[in-house]
């Protein structure tokens, strides 16, 4: 199906829009406010700020952060728990881990109270073997009970329902059969893997998300249908693919992190395009700064999260640490006279203090507005006509100046100073701390703020060079565009390698081949080509920890056929050697889990369609010249329409190039030169 592709990034300030023509090739982008509480209308206001008529459009991908943020606010639903009896505390117990190294006490509360988890008898073995039948009755008691305290959704966490789950799957029909609505989770559904409080955790905020998530795209999907769209609606997945709306609502879990997931898919794509596999993403939007490493073209999967304490997530994720240091992070000092900026963010309303609706204290944003680094005369956004200068003077030298005794410009410095050892510390976390040289890796900002702190990255960090790309400030709703489809599958085996079962893990290697791919069948999208990938989570006997174990399987014609146990073996020696530079002579091999993922490849579109064609001079995009403040000086700097820079421009800075989406700044010590691909290369001069 042709027509327009839109990929739709919503986040905690700004809703993001990417529109690609596949007729024609062409881009257009568009940024407007985020919406609050309905985050609805800022979607569709994004959308309609490029296409009136929606009928033109193919494919509408969407990046949410309104799981993410249900869970981080603990704005979810109210819900109950089925469990086995003796089984109710799991969720609270955790891993008898504390929010705090020190101390006797902690605060944590699980989602579901204590009075709402309900016990019923029922037992499964380890190995399959079910001890106890089900309590039929018991279950039915214990759902109506859950419907009268008013839950909106419920979970059943049955113990080893990972290794069978007929126990289970009985009361999940007599839930189903009395439930109101489709807010029914099942543990061996969202996944059947071994270690409960991980399998209970994760189901538990399945159910937890399932109202809000699936009314939230509902509403989306009523209104786009509404104004004549016709086309495939779809979500990004905290794995980098994307999932049909049907997938979303059943497994929102699957949608945390959505947003920033679809970032570093795009920077992924847009830096090995541009010859720079090895790239570190940072991503300054109005709340977070998101980072993710990127090495040899590939993102890094963790196989599960923490959103907060003690609610943890176990679904494959693309790797990202983030922390309160966005634009919209407001600073302050703390009773012992140190500056902190964050975790708190003005978000997009009221916003930073310059946005005048009603903020009175200092943002970093602010702090660049107030060091010429901002135009006040030209906000992204599209919504305000001018930023106010002297109200963010006034906040700076009110919050920060006095406490401190420093002057507005020390002041303002001083707060871009901390936020900049924020993020630097950030970066280092996912390259450093991970075994990995940043001198080897390109640095690719992007969001509304990254390109305003890439040479601080630069310095702080040690990293070479950084890539702006073409529309930074939507990389993320670009993201939701390239994002091919994806499906992934898990299945506790817990056997010896050597007494493993091949013809039982030919069978489910099948199963998860022929449900992903009749998940393709049913998209309107089509692919370039599509990919079944197998591995095997394996250790050694007396082990906790596993290593990923890539299997050698061959698909042909739908059918797979499986690795021996003998190359089974090898491949885990060179999993296992690779990870940790040895094996264990006397080592016995052990298969924890088969993990499968499906997926289908997009056709990506030519980055050179985004390359500017401007043939002119630089000083054609030169608007005009501005006060900016770097260090401890102010430089007369050079101000440039970005998007009309041409292929192979060299600026020399102090420079700052601008653009609807975001402003480029380009330190006095750096240069920028403009890429075949319409991206600006940052590096030190000559």
């Amino acid at each position: 199906m042709s027509g327009k592709m839109v990929g739709v990034d919503v986040g905690g300030t700004f809703t993001d829009v990417f529109v690609l023509d596949e007729a024609t090739g062409r881009a257009r982008v568009a940024k407007v406010p985020t919406t609050r509480p309905d985050q609805s209308g800022g979607f569709l206001a994004g959308i309609g700020q490029q296409i009136e008529d929606l009928s033109e459009i193919a494919v509408v991908v969407h990046g949410t952060t309104a799981g993410t943020n249900a869970l981080l606010e603990r704005k979810g639903a109210k819900i109950g728990v089925i469990t086995t009896q003796g089984l109710g505390d799991i969720l609270e117990m955790r891993r008898r881990d504390r929010p705090r190294t020190w101390g006797l006490c902690g605060d944590f509360e699980p989602i579901v109270p204590r009075n709402l988890r309900l016990e019923v008898p029922e037992r499964t073995l380890a190995d399959g073997t079910i001890r106890q039948e089900v309590d039929l009755d018991a279950v039915r008691r214990a759902a109506h009970t859950l419907l009268s305290e008013g839950c909106e959704a419920i979970a059943v966490l049955f113990v080893n329902a990972y290794a069978n789950a007929e126990n289970e799957a009985k009361a999940m029909a007599a839930v189903r059969a009395l439930w109101p609505n489709a807010h029914v989770s099942s543990s061996a559904e969202i996944l059947p893997e071994i270690r409960e409080f991980e399998r209970f955790s994760t189901t538990a905020l399945n159910a937890y998300l399932q109202p809000e998530v699936s009314g939230y795209l509902d509403r989306l999907e009523a209104a786009l249908t509404t104004g004549g769209f016709g086309g495939e609606f779809m979500i990004v997945q905290s794995n980098g693919g994307v999932m049909g709306v049907e997938t979303a609502c059943k497994f929102p879990v699957r949608t945390a992190l959505s947003g920033p997931a679809a970032g570093v898919i795009a920077a992924g794509y847009i830096a090995e395009t541009a010859g720079f596999p090895d790239v570190i993403t940072g991503d300054v939007g109005g709340t977070s700064f998101d980072v993710a490493l990127i090495a040899g073209g590939k993102s890094m999967l963790s196989p599960q999260t923490s959103i907060d304490f003690g609610m943890v997530i176990r679904t494959p994720m693309i790797e990202i640490a983030t922390i309160g240091a966005g634009g919209g992070s407001i600073a302050w000092v703390d009773k012992g006279g140190l500056l902190n900026i964050g975790p708190e963010s003005a978000g997009s309303d009221p916003g930073p203090v310059a946005y005048g609706r009603g903020n009175t204290r200092p943002t970093v944003t602010d702090a660049n507005v107030v060091l010429g680094r901002i135009d006040p005369e030209s906000p992204i956004g599209g919504t305000l006509s001018r930023l106010d200068v002297e109200a963010a003077v006034r906040a700076i030298d009110a919050h920060v100046g006095q406490p401190l005794n420093l002057e507005t410009t020390a002041a303002a410095e001083a707060i871009l100073r901390v936020a900049n050892s924020r993020m630097a510390g950030a970066l280092r976390l996912i390259s450093v701390e991970r075994g990995f040289d940043p001198k080897r890796f390109a640095f690719m900002p992007f969001g509304g703020g990254g390109a305003l702190h890439a040479g601080a990255m630069l310095a702080e960090v040690g990293i070479g060079r950084a890539l702006v790309p073409r529309y930074p400030g939507v990389t993320s709703a670009m993201g939701c565009v390239i994002a091919d489809m994806r499906q992934d599958f898990v299945q506790t085996i817990n056997a010896l390698a050597d007494d493993l079962d091949v013809k039982n893990l030919t069978a489910l290697m099948q199963s998860h081949h022929d449900t992903g791919m009749k998940m393709l069948d049913a998209a309107q999208s089509g692919f370039a080509s599509r990919e079944a990938i197998f591995e095997l989570d394996m250790a050694y006997i007396g082990q906790t920890h596993t290593v990923s174990v890539p299997l050698p399987v061959t698909v042909a014609q739908g059918k797979v056929t499986p690795p021996t146990r003998a190359e089974i073996a090898a491949a885990f020696d060179a999993a296992y050697h690779a990870t940790y530079g040895r094996l264990l002579s006397n080592g016995v091999r052990r298969v924890m889990n088969l993990r499968s993922a499906i997926i289908g490849r997009r056709p990506k579109f030519d980055l050179a369609t985004l390359a500017p064609t401007t043939t002119g001079s630089p000083e054609e995009a030169r608007t005009g010249t501005r006060r900016v403040h770097f260090g401890d000086a102010w430089h007369d700097t050079a101000i440039y329409a970005r998007l009309d820079l041409p292929v192979g421009t060299v600026i020399e800075g102090p420079a700052i190039l601008e653009q609807p989406d975001t402003t480029i700044l380009i330190e006095p010590t750096l240069k920028g030169t403009i890429d075949p691909f319409g991206n600006v290369l940052i590096e030190a001069k000559a």
